[in-house]
């Protein structure tokens, strides 16, 4: 087994090394918008100094400053849908099986759920969509980092606006993904100790299997010189001993099963001395969706480490 501290160093080298010094996070509430037993706020704060970000706040009714709640940050799938990111999730347009951000608040979470860069209002308004991602992290590239590094550092700053509100119990932070959202958490899960329960659906691509296999992935997976010291089930391995669940289809092209089922040896490794924290489920004659058993799985795990109210 690798020695885990000695790859995370060379990882974030890898990644384009150490995180700035955050800047005043600036957060404003830009619109408010009433739901059945929740409130969806439109806000935006700063990443970078002059670069601000929109996000959805999801907040049930019956949390106040007095009566806080967990909150759990929902990063969008890709899709090669440039035009969506925040929006799905927070159940405003897309494909209802991904408007995850509204069922975790009719449990009673505070959910955010930011736009990722190049996407929704992340967008360029000469390079569109796919071109415009491609030059970002080419951009990143010639720089000495990577999308990714970006990609974390802008997950470190959601989790301090989440950390910033007043009505949510930043001891009880998780974030939860599907497919490029899935990426996400384990990309960050090593750098964002704050997260107390991180769980993916359908996505867990590894260098070997894409090489093998021929498969495009996006751009956020691939960290220069990475490959020389391990894969990405080394990457996830890195967020033990905190709770971790990831879901699984056996007919997801996009994560081979065989490869994965490799990738969750690799995983449990890292989680021997803290077994139960660790979970997976692999559901048969599925493919690249969030199906009603995979999000059983999901919530399942938030309540048993982060419950509601």
């Amino acid at each position: 087994m690798k020695d885990l501290k000695d790859f995370q160093e060379n990882l974030l080298k890898c990644l384009g090394g150490e995180w700035p010094e955050p800047c005043p996070l600036a957060p404003q509430i830009e619109d408010s918008i009433a739901r059945v037993g929740y409130r969806i706020e439109k806000v935006t704060y700063q990443v970078e100094l002059g670069e601000r970000v929109a996000a959805y706040v999801l907040v049930p009714d019956h949390v106040t400053p007095t009566s806080r709640a967990p909150a759990i940050a929902v990063w969008h799938q890709h899709n090669n849908n440039w035009a969506l990111g925040k929006s799905e999730p927070a159940g405003l347009i897309g494909d209802p099986t991904q408007f995850t951000g509204v069922a975790l608040a009719r449990l009673g979470y505070v959910v955010f759920c930011p736009d990722a860069l190049c996407f929704e209002e992340r967008q360029d308004s000469i390079l569109r969509g796919g071109d415009f991602e491609r030059f970002i992290f080419l951009r990143y590239l010639v720089n000495g980092k990577c999308l990714a590094w970006k990609y974390i550092l802008d997950m470190r700053r959601a989790i301090d606006y989440l950390c910033w509100r007043s009505d949510v119990n930043a001891s009880a932070i998780g974030c939860y993904g599907h497919s490029l959202g899935s990426i996400f958490t384990w990309l960050v899960g090593p750098w964002e100790k704050r997260l107390k329960c991180l769980v993916g659906n359908c996505a867990l691509p590894t260098y070997s299997a894409i090489y093998e296999n021929r498969r495009l992935a996006g751009f956020g997976i691939f960290i220069p010189g990475l490959n020389q010291y391990g894969d990405t089930p080394d990457i996830v391995a890195l967020i033990a001993p905190r709770p971790l669940h990831l879901n699984f289809g056996t007919e997801d092209r996009h994560s081979p099963i065989f490869d994965v089922r490799i990738a969750i040896k690799t995983i449990e490794k890292a989680y021997e001395n803290c077994q139960q924290s660790f979970t997976y489920f692999i559901e048969e004659n599925q493919g690249h969706l969030l199906s009603e058993q995979m999000w059983e799985h999901v919530r399942a795990k938030f309540l048993k480490y982060l419950p509601p109210n």
